[in-house]
């Protein structure tokens, strides 16, 4: 009995352990068979690492192919982590050998290796990847890394593309600059790949079009050991570059609009026009816009600054430094500036479109009105000669009985107080005057809150609570110029995949026409051309000898502070018969709309139709 029992519990443990086997048996079948590729793929990634490689990005030519923005190859030393001991030993040497280069000027060894071990514990989590300490070293550096290569193991000399500006500081502020993708950016991007480390553009068209620029990494299959320290390499997927953008602008009208408006403004210093204290400097910008098509030109900014400082890494004590001279605004798009008399149009067209007064009535100007000066006696003047002349004492007449409302409507007819929506980030809408908006600023007063007479005598000439930006300027002029059509200017033509094929191209874009008719707008053009060609015109002294003919309105627009400084402003289209370009100029504090601003848009058009002329000669060569 007792025999059975125990044959019977060893047949069943037999069967237990048979099964067991069994079991086990098809499990490692089902492994080795069916499941081979998932583990032996996840047993090579627990000893391969893929090394990501920067893909250069794409270029910038101008409208005749002349580059913009390129990318030169330079040299780049990277360091891979060892070990602790290891690595500190190779640490200390190499920072001996990199005393001298740019991106530690002026520091000991001892600073030099500190730097070193913060960008390695910077990467902690990635110790496989080698950590990139120097950029752009010079090949006296590279010779010496090489002389010593046995005594500094781990430690990697490449050859990458940096950002090259060929044109140095022109159009900085409309390009932009690349620097390290940022912690926000990054959150915000999470899911379109980019890793820390990777280039992103900040301003301008690098940041507008980033995911054309950017461009596909490449990378370098690495094997490590069990700690994670490479052991070789394995293979090397070539990087991708990004597309260039082919751009509206001539660079060469470009870099005539920023020369000129440099110059002026330091003569507006100068002269004792520009009163700015801590010797800061005078801003202003400067766009050429092509009335038919809404393409920008030209759009110069000032001051300016060459984007090659981002090439290498930038301390924060330089960035502030730089910062604080307003170099990276785009002060054509950024910046809000009172229109002053170049106002006066949009007060034309009001009290024409609204029938308050015939384009022939006369008024007499002794030189002031209910208490306001004009800036001289004009006599007898009527709308298109009071454009010609810049008279106050009729816009101010006229301001009164036209009133905010329709000023103001016919200021947004226009596309004043609002963005034009170039392709560019950062632009302002600026504002419209108009009773609304002075009883929000002067809440609590009870006289300044309300809308006075005087308010729209201020209005009539472009002051007031009017603000605007150069590029809406420049767009309001070309409206004038061309009938009344408002086009969203733009910056890129095309966009070129790197094998050469144009993925996108970027037509003109109507975005609306202003609801004034031709005849109104035909006067306007009218007392524009006299202000520009005939004798007393303001603008007369700007276009004497010029071989076109052109039309225009000055500005001089007080700012309001103590020092009683005036931003000097010009407005112009030509030919006058049939306009190709719109040109606006601001000078902030310049002073004088037709002795500061009106050279620089004298300058601009000058180059403008030499350029169409010698592009129109037959080539001799």
């Amino acid at each position: 009995m007792e025999r059975r029992k125990l044959e019977k519990k060893m047949r069943f443990f037999a069967a237990l352990v048979v099964g067991a086997f069994l079991v086990l048996i098809v499990r490692v079948a089902y492994l080795q068979l069916v499941e081979v590729d998932k583990y032996r793929t996840k047993a090579r990634l627990n000893h391969q690492r893929l090394i990501p490689i920067a893909a250069p990005r794409g270029e910038m030519i101008d409208r005749n192919g002349i580059r913009v923005v390129g990318n030169r190859p330079v040299y780049t030393v990277s360091i891979a982590y060892l070990g602790t001991e290891d690595t500190e030993r190779v640490v200390e040497r190499l920072a001996r050998l990199l005393i001298g280069e740019e991106i530690y000027k002026g520091k000991r060894a001892e600073e030099i290796e500190g730097d070193i071990q913060k960008k390695i514990q910077k990467q902690k989590l990635k110790l496989y990847e080698p950590v990139q300490v120097a950029v752009g070293v010079s090949f006296e550096t590279v010779a010496r890394l090489e002389e010593n290569r046995l005594d500094l193991p781990g430690v990697f000399i490449d050859i990458e593309p940096v950002r090259d500006y060929p044109q140095k500081d022109l159009l900085a502020q409309v390009v932009g600059f690349v620097r390290e993708i940022d912690q926000q950016q990054l959150e915000k991007n999470e899911d379109k790949g980019y890793q820390l480390g990777d280039d992103f553009g900040q301003t301008g068209l690098e940041n507008k079009y980033q995911p054309f620029l950017r461009g596909q990494r490449g990378g370098r299959l690495v094997e490590v050991d069990a700690l994670a320290r490479p052991v070789r390499y394995l293979g090397m997927k070539s990087p991708v570059a990004g597309s260039k953008l082919v751009l509206t602008i001539d660079s060469r009208l470009q870099r005539v609009a920023q020369d000129a408006l440099s110059h002026w403004a330091e003569q507006a210093r100068k002269l004792g026009y520009a009163k700015i204290p801590g010797g800061k400097p005078v801003t202003g910008a400067a766009v050429v816009l092509n009335v038919r098509t809404g393409e920008v030109l030209a759009m110069a900014s000032i001051p300016s600054y060459d984007p090659t400082v981002f090439t290498r890494e930038l301390p924060p004590e330089e960035y502030q430094k730089l910062s604080g001279k307003g170099v990276f605004k785009n002060h054509a798009i950024e910046e809000i500036y009172t229109p002053g008399s170049t106002f006066k149009m949009v007060t034309a067209t009001a009290l024409l479109e609204g029938k308050v007064s015939e384009p022939e009535a006369k008024i007499y100007c002794p030189g002031f009105y209910k208490g306001k000066k004009d800036w001289r006696a004009h006599g007898e003047v009527n709308l298109r000669k009071a454009l010609q002349v810049s008279c106050d004492t009729f816009f101010y007449m006229f301001g009164i009985r036209t009133g905010p409302a329709l000023m103001g409507k016919y200021a947004m007819e226009y596309g004043l107080g609002e963005r034009t929506g170039i392709d560019l980030p950062g632009e302002k809408a600026g504002q419209v005057a108009s009773p609304e908006r002075k009883k929000e600023v002067w809440r609590g007063n009870l006289w300044e809150s309300q809308w006075h007479e005087y308010d729209s005598m201020d209005m009539s000439i472009g002051q007031q609570d009017n603000k605007f930006t150069a590029i809406q300027l420049a767009n309001y002029a070309a409206a004038i110029a061309n009938g009344g059509r408002i086009f969203r200017p733009y910056l890129i033509k095309k966009i070129i995949a790197p094998g050469g094929r144009v993925t996108q191209k970027f037509p003109p874009y109507l975005a609306r026409e202003a609801n004034i008719s031709p005849n109104t707008l035909q006067i306007i053009r009218e007392g524009m051309h006299m202000a520009a060609m005939l004798p007393g015109g303001t603008a007369a002294g700007v276009f004497a000898g010029a071989e076109y003919q052109a039309a225009a309105k000055t500005g001089t627009a007080e700012v309001g502070d103590k020092a009683g400084n005036a931003n000097a402003l010009f407005l112009a289209f030509a030919p006058y018969e049939e306009p190709e370009v719109a040109i606006s100029v601001v000078v902030g504090y310049g002073g004088k709309g037709s002795g500061i601003a009106g050279p620089v848009a004298r300058q601009i058009l000058d180059a403008y139709f030499d350029l169409q002329n010698n592009s129109k000669k037959p080539n001799d060569g």
